[in-house]
């Protein structure tokens, strides 16, 4: 639960700030826009398995002779302190002697961030589309900059968007499981509940043990989507 909870709070937070961002470039109109667009919609195109088995490389842990992957990029560039154990890091040393455990199972995020922040954007350019350029336009004349027009005006629009993205993208995380086993196999310090299920159930035949975690994993997914269905049904209702 800890894993899950570390991983969500990552996932949700870069893939709905990095999507916004980008959805906010491409809402400005600039030259190669289709081409951006398609470019950073390409990840989701792909399954979390293949995402996992190409980020398995890319965050290869290895050092000296075996490097590879991203580390052996920085050590080509001269960035040395950017290499890294990656998910196989188990603690994370901080000033005045604080050191944070279970650490790992934030760099598993990262492909995930990666794959999802396009889906992300596709949500947001939907929502920004529909935001009518008379009510920009009119800010304008009243003085207000190109900063207050998004904080003031278009973000509150977009709560809809960003709350659909929180549901999906939550559900998402809740339940991760093909992404966690392409990355980190048979590692037992990043496991989530679905992983925790499967071993439970098929490689220790406990049944019994795995149907309960599934209830739970069920339970946990309720409790996010429950309410947001409630909503939408009371207002579809109301008009």
């Amino acid at each position: 639960m800890k894993n899950t909870l570390i991983f969500t709070v990552l996932f949700l937070f870069f893939s709905i700030t990095i999507g916004l961002f980008l959805a906010i470039l491409l809402d400005r109109n600039i030259k190669g826009k289709g081409i951006f667009r398609s470019l950073f919609l390409f990840p989701m195109s792909i399954s979390f398995i293949v995402t996992g088995v190409a980020w398995r490389w890319l965050m290869n842990a290895a050092t000296g002779s075996r490097i590879s992957g991203l580390n052996l990029l920085f050590d080509k560039l001269g960035l040395d302190f950017l290499i890294s154990k990656w998910h196989t890091t188990t603690t994370l040393d901080l000033p005045f002697g604080l050191t944070i455990t279970g650490i790992g199972i934030a760099f598993i995020a990262i492909p995930a961030v990666w794959q999802m922040s396009g889906f992300t954007m596709a949500l947001y350019l939907g929502g920004l589309g529909s935001v009518s350029d008379d009510l920009r336009e009119a800010a304008r004349v009243d003085g207000a900059n190109e900063f207050q027009i998004y904080r003031y005006i278009i973000m509150p629009l977009l709560r809809p968007v960003t709350l659909s993205a929180v549901i999906i993208l939550g559900h998402i995380s809740l339940k991760i499981f093909d992404l966690i086993v392409a990355i980190s196999q048979n590692n037992i310090a990043l496991d989530v509940p679905s992983v925790y299920m499967w071993r439970t159930t098929f490689d220790g035949l406990n049944y019994a043990r795995g149907a309960a975690i599934g209830i739970l994993m069920l339970i946990t997914v309720a409790i996010l989507i429950v309410p947001y269905l409630v909503n939408s049904m009371s207002s579809e209702a109301e008009l």
